[in-house]
């Protein structure tokens, strides 16, 4: 059997609030020592300030300064498989891919990638504003370690793919955000990555240039390659991933089967917005009449529906209360 692709073993990530940077020089030099000695380098994290005086205060200060994006997080994901990663918003989905990019370093624990690895985290990454598009697809391509000779016969496919054919010679600093993420994923699924982290930033495309990557990365995970999606988009998700993790406030709540998991997701009222209608108190208005319901069903039918097809014929109910 062959070890795993990602190897996720007891993450953590802290930050302080209002520093900036990870640590001061000691405390660096204090992590490490922690390291050597085989300890948990976050013992030394949590003391008490000594230039406070009353300690319950310290210790109130100490925590309201304390950030865990990230606790003890551990999973593997293996050779082919699409891990989905959902959350609500802070939960430390952009923190996980950020350590598995090597963009920031953890706190505690480890995170091994055995491949080659493209990302897409957020609209720029990686592409340099002064060059084309065209040199900036010869500079991904060498940072992932291909020949010019194979990015080169790469080079048609990723620009039709992309849609912008007609501003690959523009510095990529005229671009939209849109143009920015369609060269960006045509970039970094078609130069051969052996993984493939995806962030959110695919939300920036438009619907048709959504549905073509998604089926892209059907693709990409068919050719035996992996792939970890972190979204919001819950049909995405469903469509896409195996299997999924839940992170909650850092940890994980859940992992297991995709539909197990989202369906616990949506169930718990994490979803921003999946509040019961009636009870929601941020509301504007005069109160005069209050939406207190809605449903949609798909005619002719009188069940219920979570989600809904584009050529599908609905309809939709409202509930509403006249004061």
């Amino acid at each position: 059997m062959s070890s795993p692709v990602i190897t996720v073993d007891h993450l953590s990530k802290h930050y302080r609030l209002g520093v900036i940077g990870a640590t001061t020089l000691r405390e660096s030099v204090e992590r490490w020592w922690h390291r050597m000695r085989g300890a948990d380098p976050r013992a030394h994290m949590g003391r008490i300030d000594p230039t406070l005086h009353d300690i319950a205060g310290a210790q109130e200060e100490n925590a309201e300064r304390e950030l865990w994006a990230l606790r003890d997080v551990s999973f593997t994901v293996d050779q082919g498989e699409v891990l989905g990663v959902i959350g609500k918003n802070g939960a430390g989905k952009s923190t996980l891919l950020k350590i598995l990019t090597r963009i920031t370093e953890p706190t505690s624990g480890r995170a091994v990638i055995n491949g080659r690895m493209a990302s897409l985290l957020e609209v720029g990454t990686g592409f340099h504003p002064e060059l084309t598009g065209r040199e900036n697809i010869y500079l991904n391509g060498a940072i992932l370690g291909m020949k010019r000779t194979e990015i080169a016969g790469k080079f048609d496919e990723i620009v039709e793919f992309s849609g912008i054919s007609r501003f690959i010679d523009t510095p990529v600093k005229r671009y939209s955000s849109g143009m920015y993420v369609r060269l960006e994923f045509a970039v970094a699924a078609h130069l051969d990555p052996e993984i493939l982290l995806i962030d959110e930033v695919l939300a920036v495309g438009d619907a048709e240039f959504q549905k073509k990557c998604l089926g892209k990365m059907k693709d990409v995970a068919g050719q035996g390659r992996t792939v970890l999606f972190v979204s919001h988009n819950m049909p995405a998700v469903l469509n896409l991933c195996s299997r999924c993790v839940l992170l909650k406030q850092g940890a994980i709540e859940q992992i297991g089967e995709t539909e197990t998991v989202v369906r616990h997701y949506l169930d718990s009222g994490q979803v921003q917005g999946a509040a019961d209608i009636g009870e929601r108190k941020d509301r504007g208005g005069n109160g005069l009449v209050r939406l207190t319901g809605f449903k949609v069903r798909r005619e002719g039918s009188s069940s219920d529906l979570d989600e809904l097809s584009l050529h599908d014929d609905a309809v939709f109910e409202l509930s509403v209360h006249a004061a």
